[in-house]
């Protein structure tokens, strides 16, 4: 029996060895890990895994790293090595990464070594100095820290990775910026249709418009299409339709808002009543863009006069549009007229710009082409996604305002940061005599579109209780001083709605006016207002007269009622237009001369019109048009936060890491359909405060813990003594029953 007892010791011990071998055998395979942070800090985004998953064509990283750095950068090697691997467990087979030994000492060096430092230099990749510490001494070392993107033909660099702060969304929006277009184009099963609409009969009409080149354009468009084809792996087709000869198209010329001319009959040119249709359309999918062709200018005493679209300029607004409807485009348009943010001269020739958005424009260009839009000179361009509107101070015309009313329409979106005051510092000498700044209040007509979809900026600054505070010098009495204007944001004053903001914790805004939702209108729209952010319930306004000298300030006494005030919202639906049964608003050019020196025998003025009448040539004024106009939007949105010092370097940090800074590109990200970059933009945060109790709940704390904690003590000690008296009682009474 003993021999039969050891046997099987030893034949379990046998099976314990061969599975604990094909464990770690089925490890080598098969394994998995669990993140359990907050906000999955340590796995890889949903859209760096997509990213990397579509390529289509091989893409190399090459790292160029000191290797045996002494910490934190050893970490930041590591964590890179780590990242790498899980970006090519995730992608297919055309990713690929090489780490290079490049030590950067002064000593001898193998020639392996050399051709690696050459190597970097080569890409850019340059040695930076850290410092180390060895032997009780701080010592400089020189070391490469630093990688290359290879994409086709296109290189992007990293060339300084000191930290692993936001390490994963820079190697992802480098990747997705070389591999957006190229796989976006190879991965198309349909082709991108460009679509000319233009009727026939409009040729004979054509001259008495001063149109002659009308008839060249579906030529051209056809040439540009074959040029794009070059470049874009053949992934465009051109067709042209003329809604004259199928009279059901112009059913799609109203579908696609393109631009329909009625006219009268005109015998003397043996011209029959009509109708036509003019503009072009790049689709794919349910996504498309309409291009006009066909421009309708008022001229003060001359009339409504046509013009052809600029034709050298057509090939990059074509480009742009094929960018847009596969969902590459990366341009972001930023008003740069009507006195807005970071545009304007300095309110006094001896002071700073007050408005420098330099730190905005480099982080906003990092994953987008930042582009300027003179709203006076030109259309808001069809290939934006969104538009920037940062504190504008001159008065907007209604046909400005028309054009940005029917950019939401055709499904774009708005960004707006529209101030209610503007600031006007004094001069220097009487700033010496006193002087300080002065608020006028703002008035360029946008409030008549954000009145017609329910939003109202209310004339005041939010003060707050719960504010950034200022440390003073010592020179000055030490101490903190409340910045009232500068409300800090708590986390539950935040949304937690979308999950694009959802991860910040906490923020300071800076000279916000309070936004005011008319629930009435919205509700009769149908569009939904999501409040984003707010103040806390300490909060109070502040208005005319504005004096925001932070030393004359101080909260209203408590008697007087605080409340909360809502600084920001994200309005989505279809949004109603405002010109809805008004007139169409057309581009009105001021001519230098409209009058000319030109003189009748009376002595009156001849005008151009007159002046052509009698010339003799042919003219044609009784044409309508029709279809551009967008009564009813396709849904977008709209975000509005009344402050656009939050876009200034006073708020925003170079780097993009503050809670300020993530909040800002994140709205950007998400109002140009990159939702899964802002939620891995927001992964890691600086600041994580916790969540502060309210009054009642510190109350509660403080008595639990002064009388609480002892009453415990108490009671505990009470119930150890009871089942010790119990326990010595049941003792006692079976020692009594053995005696007995």
């Amino acid at each position: 029996m003993r021999t039969v007892s050891k046997n099987g010791k030893y034949v379990k011990l046998l099976l314990y060895l061969i599975v604990v071998v094909l464990i770690n055998v089925a490890g080598l395979t098969l394994f998995f890990r669990l993140d359990l942070t907050a906000n999955h800090i340590y796995s890889l985004s949903s859209a760096s895994k997509k990213v990397v998953s579509s390529l289509a064509e091989p893409l190399t990283i090459n790292v160029f790293f000191t290797k045996d750095l002494p910490a934190p950068h050893n970490n930041t090697e590591r964590y890179l090595h780590d990242l790498l691997e899980e970006y090519a467990l995730a992608a297919n087979q055309y990713f690929n990464y090489r780490f290079y030994n490049v030590s950067a000492g002064e000593g001898d060096i193998d020639d392996q070594t050399h051709q690696n430092q050459a190597l970097a230099q080569a890409y850019g990749i340059n040695p930076v100095q850290i410092q180390r510490v060895e032997s009780d001494e701080i010592k400089f070392q020189r070391a490469y820290m630093g990688l290359v993107l290879i994409h086709g033909d296109m290189v992007e660099r990293i060339d300084a990775i000191t930290s692993t702060d936001g390490l994963e969304y820079k190697l992802t929006t480098a990747i997705q910026k070389l591999n957006n277009k190229i796989s976006a184009m190879l991965s198309l099963k349909d082709k991108i249709q460009a679509t000319v609409y233009l009727s026939s009969s409009l040729n004979s009409i054509a001259p008495l418009l001063q149109l002659p080149d009308l008839n060249k354009i579906p030529e051209k468009i056809e040439s540009i299409v074959a040029k794009l084809n070059k470049k874009n792996y053949d992934k465009l087709a051109y067709r042209r339709l003329d809604p004259d000869k199928d009279p059901a198209l112009f059913d799609e010329v109203e579908e696609n808002h393109l631009l329909a001319l009625k006219w009268p009959a005109v015998p003397d040119h043996n011209i029959k009543a009509g109708k036509g249709a003019i503009g072009l359309v790049i689709s794919h999918g349910k996504k498309k863009v309409s291009i006009p062709l066909l421009q309708v200018i008022k001229l003060p005493l001359i009339g409504t006069q046509y013009q052809v679209a600029d034709l050298d300029k057509l090939e990059e607004v074509v480009e742009n549009a094929l960018e847009k409807v596969i969902n590459i485009n990366e341009e972001l348009g930023f008003l740069a007229d009507h006195g807005t943010l970071g545009v304007s001269a300095p309110t006094s020739p001896m002071m700073p710009p007050q408005s420098n958005i330099a730190a905005f424009r480099r982080m906003a260009s990092r994953t987008y082409t930042l582009r300027n839009i003179n709203l006076e000179k030109e259309a808001i361009p069809e290939s934006l996604n969104s538009l920037i509107i940062a504190r504008p101070t001159k008065k907007f015309s209604d046909y400005e305002l028309y054009q940005i009313d029917q950019f939401l329409m055709r499904g774009n979106n708005l960004i707006l940061f529209p101030d209610r005051f503007q600031e006007v510092i004094p001069g220097q000498q009487q700033m010496m005599m006193g002087g300080r700044p002065t608020y006028l209040p703002i008035d360029t007509g946008l409030k008549k579109l954000l009145s017609h979809w329910g939003v109202d900026i209310g004339k005041s600054y939010v003060m707050d209780e719960h504010c950034f505070k200022q440390r003073v010098s010592q020179q000055r009495g030490g101490g903190e001083q409340p910045i009232y204007f500068a409300p800090l944001i708590l986390n539950r004053n935040i949304s937690k709605e979308f999950d694009f903001i959802k991860n910040i914790k906490g923020m300071v805004v800076l000279k916000a006016s309070p936004i005011h939702i008319d629930q009435g209108r919205i509700d009769k729209i149908n569009i939904i207002a999501h409040r984003l952010i707010a103040s806390s319930d300490r909060a109070w306004e502040m208005k005319e007269p504005i004096n925001l000298n932070p030393m004359m300030m101080s909260p209203p006494p408590e008697n007087e009622p605080r409340s909360q005030f809502a600084l920001a919202y994200l309005l989505t639906g279809q949004f109603p237009s405002y010109f809805e049964g008004k007139p169409i608003p057309a581009k009105i050019v001021a001519e230098k001369k409209a009058e000319k020196k030109d003189k009748t025998d009376t002595g009156k003025p001849v005008k151009k019109k007159e002046k052509e009448k009698e010339a003799g040539k042919p003219m044609l004024t009784d044409v309508s048009q029709s279809g551009e106009f967008i009564a009813k939007g396709r849904p977008a949105k709209i975000f509005i936060m009344a402050a656009s010092d939050m876009l200034t370097d006073t708020i925003l940090d170079e780097d993009g890491r503050s809670p300020n800074a993530v909040f800002i590109m994140n709205i950007i990200d998400a109002l140009n359909n990159r939702n899964d970059i802002a939620v891995m933009r927001s992964k890691t945060q600086q600041l994580n405060p916790l969540n502060a109790p309210s009054s009642a709940s510190k109350f509660f704390i403080k008595m639990f813990n002064i009388i609480g904690l002892p009453v415990l003590v108490v009671l505990f000690g009470l119930l150890v003594w009871i089942r010790r008296h119990a326990r010595k009682k049941r003792i006692e009474m079976a020692f009594t029953k053995k005696v007995m």
